[in-house]
């Protein structure tokens, strides 16, 4: 692992600040991939920016008919969460079904879709579900926000806070896990809208995660 200079800010403006004027700066959220680049040398970044200390990118709450689940919500809290299993159980399924009981108490959603790993779950759900991205700088449209293999619209200073899932009638998520990792082989979210179209995303089968849609016949 190369040496870099270490920083834990305690609120997002700080976080996003120091992003923006390092010269080769990465965020850390849960560190499932980042860690793990690291030790295998394949970054080299000047600073890290933990930002594990930030509580305002940290809750799941309800919001209309949107379920807001912020950047920093581990994986085993979505999927326990009392709020997406009423209102988008197959959210809290696909939360569960990520990696071992460790890697769902320290990765978050966040880290996952930043990191855009093209066998990753969150990918599908946000893709499926028609969320919206927000960030430091704007807000995104999931079909907006994944641009290619490990590759987002996010720019350098910029980070996610939250992500905005609009309930919809009815949604499920299934995957053929990889035995070892459970990265999905293989893993498809359907989601039916509040007005009837239907989306569909898959994940795990190309080199990124794929999504469509199809309107309600009328």
């Amino acid at each position: 692992m190369y040496a870099f200079e270490y920083h834990r800010p305690g609120t997002i403006a700080e976080a996003a600040s120091l992003l923006g004027s390092l010269e080769d700066a990465k965020a850390l959220a849960g560190g499932q991939t980042l860690i793990a680049t690291l030790k295998l040398r394949l970054a080299q970044p000047s600073d890290i920016v933990d930002l594990g200390g930030i509580s305002e990118m940290n809750g799941i709450r309800v919001e209309g008919d949107n379920l807001v689940i912020g950047a920093l919500s581990k994986h085993a809290e979505v999927a326990n969460s009392a709020e997406v299993q009423q209102h988008i159980p197959a959210l809290a399924a696909l939360a569960h079904s990520i990696g071992d009981r460790q890697v769902r108490a320290v990765g978050t959603l966040g880290g996952s879709i930043a990191n855009n790993d093209p066998a990753a779950d969150y990918p599908a759900g946000v893709l499926a579900l028609g969320a919206t991205v927000v960030t430091t700088q704007r807000e995104l449209a999931a079909d907006d926000f994944f641009t290619g293999l490990y590759e987002t619209a996010l720019n350098p200073d910029e980070l996610i806070t939250e992500v905005r899932f609009p309930i919809p009638q009815r949604a499920a998520y299934a995957k053929f896990p990889n035995p070892a990792s459970r990265f999905a082989l293989v893993g498809v979210f359907v989601a039916q809208a509040a007005d009837g179209s239907v989306r569909v995303a898959v994940t795990g089968a190309g080199l990124a995660c794929s999504g469509w849609r199809r309107w309600k016949r009328h």
